[in-house]
């Protein structure tokens, strides 16, 4: 009788190591198992009046790099050995790329002292002094250059960027960005789990300048003509016409296409490992039997469920925490928009509750329905939500949506009452991998390999929170699974 793997977690990440366990030469049985009735995580996709399409979550995927470039085979184009290409998700039509010239790609802002400012780019910008900043960047990137190593195992990402690039750096860009990624604080947050390729630089070349500009374009890649005309037309991110909600979707009629069982509403109840060396992954009234288990679910969750010869690493798993975000998707009629950009950040100082505001029109006019209206999301999250969080207030639509619009009225302008308005509250959603997580993820892969027990981790928990992150963990979650390397 074959091997069983079950893969806990309808996520993208779960998705993700079904598909690839599905794929191999002789592949197991696969059985993915959902506590929700929702496949793909926090991929949601609704679709408003009129037709546009607002996205609950992620809303664009990087094409860049090796893991960019992965996703995008992986999901629309497959190459053969015999040199055609094949879609077996049927998505390769659907893609909206935004390329290199277009707004989206090339302006982004922060706001602040009650103003957006575009960020500076190319060696214009760098030279000439660009508020918030009150000096030109150039003189930050000549502090990087003449920084010595640092000496510490790991940094907090504000003392990294104050130390190898001043205070306003460190202030205004990275506690944006830190905000705008993770929702986190960049006093807290892990410059070497957070930003791995400015530590590896800073570790291997000295410098973050230099690492990025010597290291650039050394790993291999993938190769389609959708990939070559990416790269051409120099794609900083791209979704589908009716959503990202449209890759879970194809992925679930292509898993049962291919015989994986697919579980939905069925929460794991406990994992206890059996003496003859098998899981029993209890389901409620029912129960599974496994070889091997994928877990893509948050670490946090994990822990509770694993059996009491699997304590520590229960424990360590117990500390890997997660924030909530509000995301608060607005439209509205006959509006326009001050700039044209990706959208803007708000760093800590000038709005605590506000992390930034995407400009979904710009990006992807072809979802703004018909007739076509402006639409906009406001993420609110960051230390003002946890502070509500733990004083007991309600957190309420109504009060997500007050703040939301008064912060598109503010500092964009709108100050009209949106036509459509939807409110989601997204509870844990954001891990946080705070100082030290490097070490967290160390005890646990020893623990695993010291006992030798059949799981393997996955998703946004461990070693990267974007969707091509997730992703990928959960294509090398199935090739330990397998105990061999997989195809791309």
């Amino acid at each position: 009788m074959g091997r069983t793997v079950v893969v806990l977690g309808g996520g993208i990440s779960g998705l993700s190591a079904s598909y690839h366990l599905s794929r191999a030469p002789n592949p197991p049985k696969v059985v993915l198992v959902e506590g929700s009735k929702h496949l793909g995580g926090w991929i949601r996709s609704i679709r408003g009046p009129g037709g546009a399409i607002f996205e609950l979550g992620p809303r664009g995927i990087r094409p860049a790099g090796a893991l960019g470039a992965r996703t995008l085979l992986m999901f629309l184009l497959f190459p053969r050995t015999c040199g055609e290409q094949v879609s077996e998700l049927g998505l390769d039509s659907e893609v909206l790329p935004v390329r290199g010239d277009h707004p989206a790609a090339q302006n982004r802002f922060l706001y602040v002292g009650g103003a957006l400012h575009a960020l500076p780019s190319g060696i214009r910008g760098l030279l000439r002094p660009s508020p918030p900043f009150s000096k030109p960047l150039f003189w930050a990137g000549l502090r990087e250059l003449t920084t010595s190593r640092g000496k510490d195992p790991d940094e907090t990402v504000h003392s990294f960027a104050e130390r190898r690039l001043g205070p306003e750096v460190a202030s205004l860009a990275m506690d944006s960005l830190c905000r705008g990624v993770f929702a986190g604080n960049s006093r807290e947050l892990s410059v070497r789990s957070c930003f791995p390729s400015l530590f590896q630089a800073e570790q291997t070349h000295r410098s973050i300048l230099l690492g990025l500009l010597l290291g650039a374009g050394r790993s291999s890649q993938p190769d389609s003509v959708l990939l070559r005309q990416a790269r051409a037309e120099r794609w900083s991110q791209w979704s589908l016409r009716e959503g990202l909600e449209m890759l879970p979707q194809a992925l679930n009629t292509h898993l049962t296409n291919r015989g994986v069982t697919i579980l939905r509403g069925q929460p794991v109840c406990g994992l206890s490992l059996q003496a003859e060396g098998y899981w029993k992954v209890s389901l409620g009234d029912s129960c599974l039997e496994a070889d091997h288990v994928i877990s893509a679910l948050p670490a946090s969750v994990l822990s509770k469920l694993l059996p009491a010869e699997a304590a520590p690493l229960a424990c360590v798993l117990s500390t890997i925490s997660a924030v909530s975000v509000a995301v608060v998707n607005l439209q509205y009629r006959g509006a326009h928009l001050p700039v044209q950009g990706f959208g803007h950040l708000v760093p800590s100082s000038e709005d605590p509750g506000i992390l930034g505001i995407v400009y979904d029109s710009v990006a992807f006019p072809e979802q703004d329905g018909s007739p076509p209206g402006l639409r906009v999301t406001v993420m609110l999250g960051g230390s003002w939500l946890q502070t509500l969080e733990a004083s007991g207030c309600v957190l309420s639509q109504e009060l997500f949506q007050k703040q939301a619009q008064e912060a598109a009225a503010t500092q964009l302008g709108l100050k009209e009452p949106p036509s459509h308005c939807l409110v989601h509250l997204h509870r844990n959603c954001i891990p946080q991998y705070t100082l030290g997580h490097w070490k967290k993820l160390e005890s646990a892969t020893h623990f695993l390999a010291a006992h030798r027990l059949p799981l393997t981790l996955a998703g946004a928990s461990y070693q990267g929170v974007a969707v091509n992150d997730c992703i990928e963990s959960g294509r090398q979650a199935a090739a330990q699974a397998l105990g061999s390397e997989i195809d791309s």
